[in-house]
């Protein structure tokens, strides 16, 4: 379900503090003043909900609760999310607020700006992408993925577990990091094998790509129709739409950053992981600690599996232990740089 946000409702969330659902305090948890650190947090366009990585972000500052005893405060931006940047001033705004954290990349521009116009708070970034040549400030992390590696194991999973030799993918928005998704997908299904066919679709142009089941299902039903048996996709809450088309035809889906409950839906493959909880998790422990990674592109790579692939119990009793064995033999070709991917190619 998604709240709508308005500065009116934001406003009384802050200077009212959080609620009992939004914040937590604990011991070690204060800053220099003695009061609790407060991070907020302004959500991507579909919310809470999507079971992607808004979900992933908003569960990463409840572990910070729960094991740090951090408050934390945060805001759906509603429709396309053109209130971002107003819902990113309001918490700058806050003198509680310590860390500001936008998730999506088209928060990028936005929260480059505002960070230079609050020096003494610290910024972060999910999937940050600023225009080519942009300076990014020090009091801002852009926390990036290894998307291309990740989307690479993806691409061979379905290449080896496809029965009709042809694979789908279907992003969200047509932007530089869903073309990463794509364009390492592709690379997997034909490292594994060249003859296989990739069929792609996107469904928009706009943030609101990310928000929309109804033109996911449709896109998925039309490639499970021209004979794709997976679908990889990469769409945010767009993406219940290929999973719930999955579920009528009876094929296959291979997610991106779900949660474990979906992984254990049985029309489910795989999900490519972006550990975006523990991203944001480390994140604010290291600033609690006194430390903040800022000035640059932070990346949560596959090394250290914040970018990897995972599985639900049906898939693992599914997929034969060869596959499991090549796929991680892959992983291994690519952290050795065997198998080159050019993560870099869509950052400054």
């Amino acid at each position: 379900m998604k709240y709508l946000f308005t500065l009116f409702l934001l406003a009384l969330t802050v200077l009212s503090g959080c609620s009992a659902d939004h914040s937590g305090t604990g011991a070690g948890a204060s800053d220099a003043a003695g009061s609790p650190l407060r991070v907020g947090l302004v959500f991507d366009v579909g919310g809470r909900g999507d079971k992607a990585f808004n979900d992933l972000a908003y569960n990463g500052l409840a572990e910070a609760k729960n094991q740090l005893g951090v408050d934390f405060v945060y805001v759906e931006p509603g429709g396309e999310g053109g209130d971002r940047e107003a819902a990113l001033r309001q918490m700058a705004a806050d003198p509680d607020v310590r860390l500001v954290i936008g998730v999506g990349l088209l928060f990028s521009e936005d929260i480059t700006r505002i960070a230079a116009e609050f020096p003494d708070k610290h910024f972060a970034c999910v999937d940050y992408l600023p225009q080519a040549g942009a300076v990014i400030p020090s009091n801002l992390s852009g926390m990036v993925f290894e998307e291309k590696k990740g989307s690479f194991l993806a691409g061979a999973l379905a290449a080896l577990t496809t029965k009709t030799g042809i694979v789908g993918f279907i992003g969200g928005m047509d932007s530089a990091i869903i073309r990463k998704f794509e364009d390492g997908f592709r690379r997997g299904v034909h490292f594994v094998n060249p003859d296989l066919e990739v069929i792609s679709g996107f469904i928009g142009m706009t943030g609101s790509a990310f928000a929309n089941p109804a033109k996911g299902r449709e896109l998925a039903l039309g490639q499970y129709g021209r004979g794709a048996d997976i679908i990889y996709q990469a769409a945010g809450a767009s993406g219940l739409g290929v999973m719930e088309a999955a579920r009528e035809t009876g094929r296959l889906v291979i997610c991106t950053d779900c949660s474990e409950e979906t992984l254990q839906e049985p029309m489910v493959l795989g999900s490519m992981t972006k550990a975006v909880d523990r991203a944001v998790f480390s994140l604010v422990a290291d600033l609690q600690k006194g430390s903040f990674d800022g000035g640059r592109a932070v990346a949560y790579g596959l090394a250290d599996r914040y970018t990897g692939m995972a599985y639900g119990e049906d898939s693992k009793q599914r997929i034969p232990a060869a596959v499991f064995r090549r796929l991680e033999a892959l992983r291994t070709e690519i952290l050795s740089g065997n198998i080159a991917l050019d993560e870099t190619a869509a950052l400054p």
